[in-house]
C-alpha cells in the first residue's frame, strides 16, 4: 500500500540493526512498483498453502505421515479399520484446506461454518485483487468459472464458454497474472512432455485449478449457504467412524 517504504528497505537493511519481512499479495505487489526502485537486497520467498503432512503437523499429528510412507515401502496394508480413519483425516484436509488462516480458523473453533466464512474471505480479497489490475473482470469471471470448467471434465479450459468475444491472445496478459499471483495452478497442454516441456507447451491449451482444495469447496459451492451445503455433512459421522 505504500511502495515508497519498500524503496527505503535498502537503507534500514544497511543500518544493520534490524531483520525485516516484507508481505502482501502477489498482486498487488507486481502493481505498485511504478515510481520506485526494487531494493537489491530483498530475498524473494513464495508461500503456498499447507501440503497434507504440514496439515497434520498442525493437526498435532507427527505420527501418521511416517506411518505411512514405511507401509507404503513395505507394500503393506493398514487395515480397513485405520484406513477408513486415514481417509476422513484427508477429507478434511480436503474441506478445510492448507491456507493458514483457514486451518487457524477450524483449531479454534472447530466450526466448518466458520471455516467456509473464514474461505469467503479470503476469495473475496482475491477477487478484489483482479479487479483492481482488470476492471473488466474477465479475471474474476474466469477465476469463477473454474469449477464449472471442471465438472464438465473437458479436455480444457474453454474461455469461450464464459467470456463473450475473446480469445487467446487477448487474454494472456490476464491468465499470466493470474498464474503470476499464484491464486491459481494452471497446467498447459505440451504436445511432447518427453522433451523439454517450454519446447512444446502449448498456450492455447490449459485446465485452470484453484490454488487450494479448501478454496475450491468453498467457490463450488459459493451460492449455497452454509446450512444448505451437503458438502460438510460428513462432518457429523466422523465420531462414530473415527472410533474403528
Amino acid at each position: 500500500m505504500y511502495p515508497v517504504a519498500r524503496q527505503a528497505i535498502k537503507h534500514l537493511v544497511a543500518d544493520g540493526r534490524y531483520d525485516y519481512i516484507e508481505t502482501g499479495s502477489l498482486i498487488s505487489i507486481h502493481k505498485n512498483v511504478e515510481s520506485i526502485v526494487i531494493p537489491s537486497e530483498e530475498e524473494p520467498i513464495n508461500m503456498y498453502p499447507m501440503d497434507y503432512e504440514e496439515f497434520r503437523w498442525a493437526m498435532g499429528d507427527v505420527a501418521t505421515m511416517p506411518l505411512l510412507k514405511e507401509m507404503y515401502q513395505k507394500s503393506q496394508s493398514l487395515g480397513d479399520g485405520v484406513n477408513r480413519k486415514l481417509m476422513l483425516d484427508f477429507r478434511l484436509y480436503m474441506l478445510v484446506g492448507g491456507m493458514p488462516q483457514a486451518v487457524n480458523t477450524y483449531l479454534q473453533t472447530h466450526d466448518f461454518s466458520q471455516v467456509d466464512k473464514t474461505k469467503r474471505g479470503i476469495i473475496r480479497l482475491y477477487l478484489q485483487d483482479f479487479n483492481k489490475i482488470d476492471p473488466n473482470e474477465r479475471a474474476a469471471t474466469l477465476f469463477n468459472a473454474i469449477p464449472a470448467q471442471l465438472y464438465k471434465n473437458s479436455s480444457r479450459y474453454q474461455p469461450t464458454q464464459v467470456l463473450e468475444n475473446t480469445n487467446n491472445e487477448r487474454l494472456a496478459p490476464i491468465l499470466h497474472m493470474m498464474e503470476e499471483s499464484k491464486t491459481v495452478n494452471i497446467a498447459w497442454h505440451a504436445d511432447d512432455p518427453h522433451v523439454g516441456m517450454g519446447l512444446t507447451t502449448n498456450r492455447g491449451a490449459y485446465k485452470m485449478y484453484v490454488c487450494d482444495t479448501g478454496l475450491f469447496v468453498t467457490l463450488a459451492f459459493w451460492e449455497k449457504d452454509f446450512t444448505d451445503n451437503i458438502i460438510y455433512e460428513y462432518k457429523r459421522k466422523m465420531p462414530s467412524v473415527s472410533a474403528c
